[in-house]
């Protein structure tokens, strides 16, 4: 960023002083300059809009451009054979010709460039393209969850992640927040960053894209990501839900993690550590590794224990799932007597080496 802000400058500085050098003998030499360095402003910030652009709209602007100059040649070439003299109303006329075919093809092409296929001219415009798709966009929200960078050490993500400016300052507010519990999550979320940063098979890209006229933050991103064509990772729900409407897909953290959970059915067995007590009268309730609740009828008596359950049905709701399961205090009894008795037989029975040392002796 510090580089292209130096080259700019240096760029202001050379058009100013060749404008005032170059500039008409009867003008000044500092107002010259001044006309030069304000050419060479309004080229950066076209310089800046341009980047904005997708490139099939680009390519659409010069597609119209260039149409709409042709037209206004054939029109100056038709009324200069219809016999009219060259004059200044007829160089006025060429010159309100140029400038309304080339505006009229400008924002034409730009309105109609999405609809252009690049990649049907043999691949020449497709790298943009695909390093586009293979581009995802990180939420405040998923950063500060934290669990991005363990998926990412994984291997299961690739491509370049990216991290817009205005998320990046979010972010920042968060770990300056007067309140301890936000300033460590801020904390935390930057450590995050850094820990991706550091991963060789991924690549962080800071981006300076902004959209002024959007004040949310929400909004922002998926103005973003439909600049980029690309997808957004959040756990953010409305955020979730507003970005399908709009048509940008999403990557959320927390159904990934729900697709995950393993898959029980009824009928099956389990065995589970009882926590504490349920909401019901009699049942138990446990844990898995993955944070799914299982909850046991039967099982309050068995509170700090292991205890063996069979599953009698499965909860899908908006935070997870949910396992329903029976305890059979008859059934564990019956396994450990049974677990028991091949115990004592196995120790009735003498060991062979002594079996036949006796039968020796």
């Amino acid at each position: 960023m510090l580089d292209f802000i130096i080259f700019r400058t240096i760029f202001v500085l050379i058009l100013g002083v060749s404008a005032g050098y170059f500039g008409p003998s009867d003008q000044p030499f500092w107002s010259a300059a001044l006309v030069g360095a304000a050419l060479a402003v309004l080229a950066i910030i076209l310089e800046r809009r341009i980047a904005r652009i997708s490139l099939e709209r680009l390519m659409g602007v010069v597609f119209g451009v260039v149409a709409g100059l042709i037209c206004a040649a054939l029109v100056s070439l038709i009324i200069g054979h219809a016999g009219v003299e060259a004059s200044n109303a007829f160089h006025f006329v060429q010159i309100v010709c140029m400038l309304l075919f080339a505006y009229v093809g400008a924002v034409t092409g730009a309105s109609k460039g999405d609809l252009l296929n690049l990649s049907a001219l043999g691949g020449l415009f497709g790298s943009e393209e695909d390093g586009r798709a293979n581009q995802k966009i990180l939420d405040t929200s998923v950063i500060i969850d934290g669990r991005i960078a363990d998926i990412a050490e994984t291997g299961f993500l690739d491509g370049t992640l990216v991290v817009p400016q205005f998320v990046l300052h979010e972010l920042q507010m968060v770990a300056d927040s007067p309140d301890s519990m936000k300033r460590n999550r801020g904390r935390r979320g930057l450590d995050v960053l850094q820990r991706i940063q550091k991963m060789t098979h991924l690549k962080v890209r800071l981006v300076n894209e902004d959209f002024p006229q959007v004040a949310e933050v929400d909004m922002k991103l998926i103005e973003l990501a439909k600049l980029y064509k690309c997808g957004i990772m959040t756990n953010d729900f409305n955020l979730n839900k507003v970005a399908h409407v709009r048509g940008v897909k999403v990557l959320n953290i927390n159904e990934l993690a729900n697709s995950l959970k393993p898959i029980v059915l009824p009928g099956e067995l389990m065995r589970v550590f009882i926590l504490k007590e349920g909401k019901e009268y009699n049942q138990g309730v446990a844990y898995l590794d993955d944070g799914t609740m299982v909850v046991v009828d039967n099982a309050r008596r068995m509170i700090s224990k292991t205890i063996d359950i069979s599953v009698t049905s499965v909860l899908q709701t908006t935070a997870g799932k949910m396992i329903f399961g029976k305890y059979d205090e008859r059934n564990q009894a019956a396994t450990a007597v049974a677990g028991g008795s091949s115990t004592m037989e196995r120790r009735d029975l003498p060991p062979r080496r002594e079996q036949a040392v006796g039968e020796d002796s």
